[in-house]
């Protein structure tokens, strides 16, 4: 009876000691999330939806619009700026290549005014008249020296007999649909198109508003974007 006394003593007097040998161990961590539960706390910030999405980095979209103009540069033999519109560099550069067919005016083939009522209808949303003759009469014409990308260059044989359109780039060179290749990029220096050349024009609604426009000259410019794409 003693004996199995003294061992209950013993193994008491154990179980105090080890709780008291491990008891100074609690407070070194108080305070200190379990593993589990810093993970977890950890996993919830990065996926929290209400944290807001981190941006795209300047550099990564500089080197995107970089590499672009560096293709468009190439495809279409021009010195850009990279201040140029990409919609129309692009969708150009989509059609270089078609080859020519009268009336037509799709991927499979084109002439040159369907070819410039397809580009001007993906890029700036207007639908122009079917000839380069009725296109004439619908733009604003601007002087050889102050033309723009996305003003149109007519050709004539003389007197005003208008033939061929094309869209006019930079550097003097311009886009078209040739009978003799199809779509490609042409130089207005060049001796057949300098010698044909006949006059530059502008659509309405391609080269946007300043932005002091006032009212007046913003309503002018709707309406005349309007009439153009009237039959």
């Amino acid at each position: 009876m003693k004996k199995s006394l003294l061992y209950c003593l013993a193994a008491a007097s154990l179980a105090l000691s080890f709780c008291f040998e491990k008891m100074p161990d609690a407070p070194a961590s108080a305070g200190a999330p379990a593993p589990a539960v810093a993970e977890a706390s950890l996993l919830s910030g990065l996926t929290d939806s209400d944290s807001p999405a981190s941006p795209e980095p300047a550099k990564v979209a500089a080197s995107r619009d970089s590499l672009a103009y560096g293709y468009y540069n190439q495809t279409l033999g021009l010195h850009l700026a990279h201040t140029e519109n990409k919609s129309l560099l692009q969708t150009i550069t989509d059609w270089i290549g078609t080859p020519y067919s009268y009336g037509a005016n799709s991927r499979r083939g084109t002439d040159c005014s369907g070819f410039v009522t397809q580009v001007f209808h993906k890029v700036y949303g207007i639908t122009l008249k079917r000839s380069s003759r009725s296109m004439f009469n619908t733009v604003q014409r601007v002087a050889k020296s102050d033309m723009k990308a996305g003003d149109l260059v007519f050709f004539s044989h003389g007197r005003g007999n208008i033939y061929h359109v094309g869209i006019y780039l930079k550097d003097g060179k311009f886009a078209h649909s040739a009978t003799n290749g199809g779509v490609m990029i042409s130089s207005l220096n060049q001796a057949y198109y300098h010698r044909n050349f006949y006059a530059a024009g502008r659509v309405a609604g391609t080269q946007g508003l300043p932005t002091d426009a006032t009212p007046a000259e913003t309503a002018a410019l709707l309406s005349a974007a309007a009439n153009t794409q009237l039959d």
